[in-house]
């Protein structure tokens, strides 16, 4: 069955090229133009993900990710002209699954959608479904023994590194906030910022062929970092 994808777009013209790219790549597609049909159709069609723009006319698409949010885990991709780091953060850090600025390119707007979409699946009933390992490229986690390897080579890792390279590689695809990041390794009230910067360069040097030019653990300027998908 074809997966289901609200667009929540005012602008017409966008509305429409979406619709269309989405259409001819098997997707199904509902539209609406504002944050309150966009909460109603959600609760009606249960659809599979969300593609939300935040400048609605009657109401900030924050908002309708925020009261989304209070009672479901459906994805939900941002589709914004706001291109605000504050925002972006401000979006990611309300659990949106991921973040686009426009204008985008169609390959970027379809592999965003097919990564929420995995993500979705992996937390159906609420629950983040644990691998026991991941392989990403040449990149090799086994979660269970804590063996990181590279290529076939063992790769040794500090524990706050293998802590912050495991996190990251649970989240294919995804964008963790450094807020999020620095939460989840040092725990609510730690300000760790400088300590992550640290610790990210050590783990590129390590699993990076240029670490200046990284392929694993991209960067998110002024927001976070993002592990490849594949």
């Amino acid at each position: 069955m074809e997966p289901l994808i609200l667009v929540v777009e005012d602008d017409e013209t966008i509305g429409n090229f979406i619709s269309a790219v989405l259409t001819a790549n098997g997707y199904k597609v509902i539209r609406c133009t504002g944050g309150k049909e966009a909460i109603q159709m959600n609760a009606s069609h249960v659809p599979d993900l969300i593609l939300l723009d935040l400048g609605l006319p009657d109401m900030d698409g924050l908002e309708v990710l925020k009261n989304i949010r209070m009672w479901s885990k459906i994805p939900i991709v941002v589709v914004s002209a706001r291109g605000y780091e504050r925002e972006k953060v401000q979006a990611l850090d309300m659990e949106a699954d991921d973040y686009i600025v426009k204008p985008f390119g169609t390959s970027e707007l379809l592999a965003r959608i097919r990564t929420a979409l995995r993500h979705g699946i992996r937390s159906k009933d609420g629950e983040e479904k644990q691998e026991s390992f991941v392989t990403i490229g040449e990149l090799k986690i086994d979660f269970d023994k804590r063996i990181v390897q590279m290529a076939g080579e063992r790769i040794h890792l500090t524990p706050i590194e293998y802590k912050i390279l495991a996190l990251l590689s649970r989240h294919p695809g995804k964008v963790l906030t450094h807020d999020y990041i620095i939460r989840e390794i040092w725990g609510p009230y730690a300000n760790e910022s400088r300590t992550l910067r640290v610790n990210m360069a050590n783990i590129r040097r390590k699993i990076e062929k240029n670490p200046g030019e990284p392929q694993y653990i991209l960067t998110e300027m002024g927001v976070g970092y993002r592990m490849a998908d594949k």
